[in-house]
C-alpha cells in the first residue's frame, strides 16, 4: 500500500504523474502510425472505462438521479471532445506543441467560470489570464517558426487549445454541479456515459477491429501505444491523482500542470521535432500566467484558513 502521506512519496508521484502525461503526446503520435484520430479518441474512451468500471460500483444509481446530465457533460468536455481534438492536431503539428498548448486548461477554467458562472477574477489572476493568452497566442501565430508568416499558419495549432477549452468547461462543470461526490465516482461514470457512443462508433463507423483482424507488427505496435496512452496514461494516472489529491490538496497535485509540458517537450526533441527560442519564450509566458492563477488562489486559501482560526 502506497503511503501518500509521506512527503518523498508525493513528490516522487508527482513526477511520474507529470512524466506519464507528458508521455501522453508521443503515444498519440505513435498511435498515429496505423489509427485514426478518430479510432484513437474512441478506443482511448472504451479502454480507459473498462479499467475504471469496478470503480463505479454502488454510484450507477447516480444515473437516474439529477447528476446524469452533469456526468454526460463531464464525458464530453472531459474526455470525448479533448482526445479527439489533441490527436487530431497532432496529425499537423508536434506533440511537443501539443503538450505545450494543454497546459492553458487552468487559464480557461478560471476564464470560463468568469464569463459563465460570474465568479470575480482579482488583479494576479487576471494578469495570469492575460500572459497565458499572449503565450498561447505567440504558439499559435509561430508554430515551429521564429517568425510570423500569415501564409505559414496552421489552423491545426487552434485544436489544441479547444482541447484545453474544453478541459477547462469540465473543471467548472464538476465544481458546480458535482462538487457533492466523490472524484473517482465522478471518473468512472462520466467515462462509462459516453463509452457506448463510442463504441458503436468504433464497431460500426471505424475500421478499427478490421485493422486488428490483419495486423500487421506496425499496427500491433500503434496498437500497444494506445493501449498504455489508456491504461496507464488515464486510467491508472487517475486513479493515483485522486489520491494524491486526497493528501495534498488540490493547488499542491495541481503542480503537476507545470512538469507536463517539459515531459511532453523532451519526448518531442528525443523524436527528432523542432523546439525553437521563441516557442520555449511563449511557454514559460503560459506557465508563468498558470502560476499567477495558482499563486492567487493559494493566497486567497491560506487567508481563508487564518480567517477561520481567528476568535
Amino acid at each position: 500500500m502506497i503511503d501518500y502521506s509521506s512527503k518523498p512519496v508525493q513528490y516522487i508521484t508527482l513526477v511520474l504523474l507529470a512524466f506519464t502525461w507528458g508521455s501522453s503526446f508521443i503515444l498519440m503520435k505513435r498511435g498515429l502510425m496505423a489509427f485514426t484520430p478518430e479510432e484513437i479518441a474512441a478506443y482511448r474512451i472504451v479502454c480507459t472505462t473498462a479499467v475504471l468500471l469496478p470503480f463505479a460500483g454502488k454510484h450507477f444509481k447516480v444515473f437516474r438521479g439529477k447528476d446524469a446530465g452533469a456526468l454526460f457533460l463531464t464525458g464530453l468536455f472531459g474526455a470525448l471532445f479533448p482526445y479527439f481534438l489533441f490527436v487530431k492536431a497532432q496529425t499537423q503539428i508536434d506533440s511537443s506543441l501539443t503538450g505545450i498548448l494543454n497546459s492553458t486548461t487552468p487559464i480557461f477554467a478560471l476564464l470560463l467560470s468568469v464569463f459563465l458562472f460570474k465568479q470575480k477574477v482579482k488583479p494576479l489572476s487576471g494578469l495570469g489570464v492575460l500572459a497565458g493568452f499572449i503565450g498561447a497566442a505567440g504558439l499559435v501565430a509561430f508554430g515551429s517558426e521564429n517568425t510570423f508568416d500569415w501564409n505559414a499558419f496552421n489552423i491545426y495549432t487552434l485544436l489544441p487549445v479547444l482541447g484545453a477549452a474544453c478541459y477547462g468547461a469540465n473543471v467548472n462543470i464538476v465544481k458546480l454541479y458535482l462538487n457533492n461526490m466523490k472524484p473517482m465516482a465522478i471518473s468512472a461514470l462520466s467515462f462509462l456515459s459516453v463509452m457506448p457512443f463510442a463504441l458503436v462508433y468504433l464497431i460500426f463507423y471505424t475500421d478499427f477491429f478490421s485493422k486488428m483482424a490483419i495486423a500487421d507488427s506496425q499496427t500491433l505496435s500503434s496498437f500497444g501505444y494506445i493501449t498504455i496512452l489508456a491504461v496507464a496514461g488515464t486510467a491508472i494516472a487517475v486513479l493515483i491523482f485522486n489520491n494524491l489529491i486526497k493528501h495534498t490538496g488540490a493547488l499542491t497535485a495541481s503542480s503537476v500542470t507545470y512538469m507536463i509540458p517539459l515531459f511532453a517537450i523532451l519526448w518531442g526533441v528525443l523524436d527528432g521535432e523542432s523546439f525553437t527560442f521563441i516557442r520555449f519564450l511563449f511557454a514559460l509566458l503560459i506557465l508563468t500566467g498558470v502560476g499567477l492563477i495558482n499563486t492567487n488562489r493559494t493566497l486567497a486559501e491560506f487567508r481563508a484558513k487564518v480567517l477561520n482560526k481567528m476568535p
